[in-house]
């Protein structure tokens, strides 16, 4: 594996940019692998995984200073087994040429559709789940016959380093490489012509990593996040919905791009929401400075972020519920306790960022019209949970809302579902991965149309209103139903 830390003046451009030549002449040698070589690869992916578990989990945990076992295994190492195994018991289907359907006028013919690889895949991974948000799209990449550059992020450097290493020993550099390095890696790897480009994080960073894209007309794949609203409705036992967000929100302490962003709950419900929160968080979290299972935050320039997220809104009026049940000091770690903001408005960072962190504030309602509309004047959402056990009153809800995904009574489980597409909408991304999705975004739908010997278009051409032509007009005016002299 070539290292990307190489001392002195590079110009990275040029380096990436020989990396990925090699991908692109390696493809044209291979543009249409069979179902085995894509298995194959998907098995190497998943061994790689098997065999190194521990070792990926030890490396988070140090790039988090603190991230439970359990936090990884359930949210990346299985979710990626899961996904590979799916699409490996799929392959052969999804790779079949679908026949369509062919017109009139177009007869004697056949026109089908041929699912082709589109050649390398760059994917930008965030630093949030590292290993998931990398893996998961080379699965789909892979599984659509496609080779892959991946930039991991500066801010896991450890799981970085463990990745380069990894892919490295069971990869040949022409069919999935690992890059690191800092910001001006990410840059230039995002300005390279891939023939399609994923990226993972920030609104902001989304627009940019577009722009860049847009030099090649690289088609793009952005999963960006925002603010994901969760609505209780008034009908839905309060315990129950506290003790469900409770469980999103503190995977991960909250920097996940899904996780619960703000929560509606009925006003006259407000009290007890705040108290079964305190209860549910306690009772899983008992202590915090030293305790393995509550994850600490990726580094100290999100710390302070989240910090001046507090702060602003303490200056501006809000209310602020810390969870801390030991009352301890957080002082030289990076532990942030969950804490509940209330009385919120708009002028606050906190209800114009997404927060990424252990911070929630929690809005009420008098009639959930309101919180709808609240919802319908921002911008559309990467997720929307919500409570409520009438499902029709459900429904309704989910056909007058738009978001990336949705989960009812529970958050974050429709990311780890194979089986259906993950992505966002507007300023929360564009385009899916997962499953049949991912294999069909990271492909190139090709229709071909076949014709044989017989050539009637030739009976038909001009000079026009011959017999041939005429026949063939009354025949589709009669198709479409329209009598016509």
């Amino acid at each position: 594996m070539t290292s990307m830390q190489i001392p002195g003046q590079i110009h990275e451009y040029q380096r990436l940019s020989h990396l990925l030549t090699r991908q692109k002449a390696a493809f044209l040698n291979q543009p249409m692998p069979s179902a085995r070589t894509r298995i194959e690869k998907l098995n190497a992916l998943k061994a790689l995984i098997i065999n190194h578990s521990d070792e990926i989990v030890a490396a988070i945990n140090e790039d988090f200073s603190n991230r439970a076992e359990s936090e990884t295994m359930l949210a990346e190492i299985f979710p990626l087994l899961d996904a590979i195994e799916y699409s490996k018991s799929r392959i052969k289907k999804w790779m079949k040429t679908e026949r369509r359907k062919t017109p009139l006028n177009l007869a004697p013919a056949s026109a089908h559709v041929m699912y082709q690889p589109m050649g390398v895949i760059g994917i930008v991974v965030p630093w949030n789940f590292p290993v998931f948000l990398g893996l998961s799209p080379l699965v789909s990449a892979l599984a659509a016959g496609n080779r892959a550059m991946i930039k991991m992020s500066e801010f896991a450097p450890g799981t970085a380093d463990l990745m380069q290493a990894l892919i490295g020993r069971y990869f040949s550099e022409d069919d999935v490489t690992v890059v690191t390095g800092e910001l001006d890696v990410s840059t230039e790897f995002t300005k390279l012509p891939f023939d399609h480009l994923v990226f993972t994080g920030a609104t902001s960073v989304g627009k940019i990593v577009m722009k860049a894209a847009s030099e090649h007309l690289t088609p793009v794949t952005l999963e960006l996040g925002g603010k994901s609203p969760a609505i209780i409705h008034e009908s839905f036992p309060i315990e129950e919905a506290a003790d469900r967000l409770a469980f999103g929100k503190g995977m991960n302490a909250g920097q996940i791009c899904v996780s619960p962003d703000y929560i509606f709950c009925p006003e006259n419900k407000l009290d007890a929401f705040v108290n079964a929160f305190i209860k549910s968080m306690s009772q899983a979290y008992p202590t915090l400075r030293d305790n393995k299972d509550y994850t600490a935050i990726i580094n100290d320039r999100q710390l302070l972020r989240l910090k001046n997220y507090l702060d602003d809104a303490k200056e501006k009026g809000a209310t602020i519920v810390e969870i801390n049940p030991a009352h301890e000091s957080f002082e030289g770690t990076r532990k942030m306790p969950m804490t509940l903001v209330l009385n919120t408005n708009d002028t606050m960072l906190i209800e114009q960022e997404e927060i990424f962190g252990p911070l929630i504030p929690v809005k009420t309602y008098h009639r959930i019209e309101e919180a709808l509309k609240y919802v319908h004047d921002r911008d559309r959402p990467l997720a929307l949970y919500y409570f409520d056990y009438d499902n029709k009153r459900a429904e309704t809800i989910l056909s007058q809302t738009h978001s990336g995904g949705v989960c009812v009574n529970d958050t974050l489980s429709h990311v780890a579902v194979d089986d259906a597409p993950f992505g966002g909408i507007g300023p929360s991304g564009m385009g899916h991965y997962h499953g049949r999705e991912g294999f069909v975004n990271f492909s190139k739908a090709k229709t071909i149309v076949r014709k044989g010997r017989i050539n009637v278009t030739k009976m038909v051409a001009p000079p026009w209103n011959n017999a041939m032509y005429n026949m063939l007009v009354k025949s589709l005016w009669f198709k479409f139903k329209v009598l016509k002299r």
